[in-house]
Parts: structure tokens; sequence; C-alpha cells
């Protein structure tokens, strides 16, 4: 079952995915779970201010039951 759980995030003037998930996750490699709740805006690189989006919420993954390779 797919959760569709979401924050709406208002983008500041110069956000590109890369910073929005940089800024919610700690991480960059999210961007892609972000551009699927929002792919009215696939083509944007840089965004004015004023735009919302959704930010799905994540789940936080317990890296103690990651094997090694996995951890961060």
């Amino acid at each position: 079952m797919e959760d569709n759980t979401y924050y709406e995030y208002e983008t500041l003037e110069g956000d590109t995915w890369d910073s929005i998930s940089l800024d919610f996750f700690d991480d960059e490699n999210y961007v892609s779970e972000i551009m699927a709740m929002n792919p009215e805006y696939i083509s944007i690189l840089i965004f004015s201010e004023g735009v919302i989006l959704k930010i799905p919420a994540l789940e936080k993954v317990d890296e103690s039951s990651l094997p090694p390779w996995k951890r961060g």
C-alpha cells in the first residue's frame, strides 16, 4: 500500500531539486521521490520563489539493521 503523506514546501528563489532534498532529508539522493510527487515541475532546474511543492514524508531507515556496506 502506498503512503501519500507529504509536506508542502514553498520554494525560495534559487532552490534546486538537490538543495530541497538536502534541506529536507540531509541527503541529495531523494530527488527522484520529490520529482515523482511534482511531475508538473520536472522541467524546472532552478526554482523561482513561491512554487508550492509536495515533499514526501519518508520514514527514516534504522541503519543498524542494514548490512555494513549499506550503512552511511
